[in-house]
C-alpha cells in the first residue's frame, strides 16, 4: 500500500479514536481534542519520529507555560488599558523567539501553537484561570504527540511488504 493510503487510514481511524477519547472519558480532565490535533500536525511539521516527539511536546509545552505566564501578566500591566494585552502578547512572543536560541527550543513554530493553544483555552470562556488551564493543556499537547506517533507508526507498518 502506498504511504499516501496507509497514512490516510491511520490519521483517519486514529482522528476517531482521539475525538471520542476526548470527548468521552478525557472530558473530566478538561482536555481539549483541539489542542491534541495542533500537537499532533506539530509532529509532523517536527518531521516525525523522536524529533518530532521531543520538539513538539518540549516547544509546545514551554509555549504554553510562556502563554500562561503573558495572560497573568495582563492584570498586572493593567495601568496600560487596552495596550496591557498587547503588551503581554508581545513580552511572551519575544521570550520565545529569544529562548530559541537554546537547541531544545529552537523551533518556534511548536513554541507558538503551545502559547496559542493556552491562551485560547483560557479565553474561549471556559472560565479557566491560567493555572487551570495549563495542565489540561499540556496533556492535551503529550496526548496528541502520541496520537500523532501512533499514526506514523501505523502508517509505517502497512506499507511494508
Amino acid at each position: 500500500m502506498s504511504a499516501l493510503i496507509a497514512l490516510t487510514i491511520s490519521i483517519g481511524l486514529l482522528a476517531l479514536a482521539a475525538t471520542w477519547l476526548f470527548l468521552g472519558p478525557l472530558a473530566v480532565l478538561h482536555m481539549q481534542i483541539w489542542q491534541a490535533f495542533i500537537a499532533w500536525a506539530s509532529f509532523f511539521h517536527n518531521g516525525g519520529k523522536q524529533d518530532g516527539i521531543l520538539k513538539t511536546a518540549i516547544c509546545m509545552s514551554f509555549g504554553a507555560v510562556i502563554g500562561m505566564a503573558s495572560v497573568m501578566l495582563i492584570g498586572p500591566l493593567g495601568e496600560l488599558g487596552d495596550l496591557a494585552a498587547p503588551v503581554a502578547v508581545g513580552l511572551g512572543a519575544a521570550v520565545i523567539v529569544l529562548a530559541a536560541h537554546i537547541p531544545i527550543l529552537s523551533t518556534i513554530p511548536s513554541s507558538v501553537y503551545g502559547f496559542g493553544s493556552v491562551a485560547g483555552l483560557i479565553l474561549l470562556g471556559t472560565d479557566m484561570s491560567p493555572e487551570k488551564a495549563i495542565l489540561p493543556t499540556i496533556l492535551s499537547i503529550v496526548v496528541g504527540v502520541g496520537f500523532g506517533w501512533l499514526s506514523e507508526f501505523f502508517a509505517g507498518k502497512m506499507t511494508k511488504s
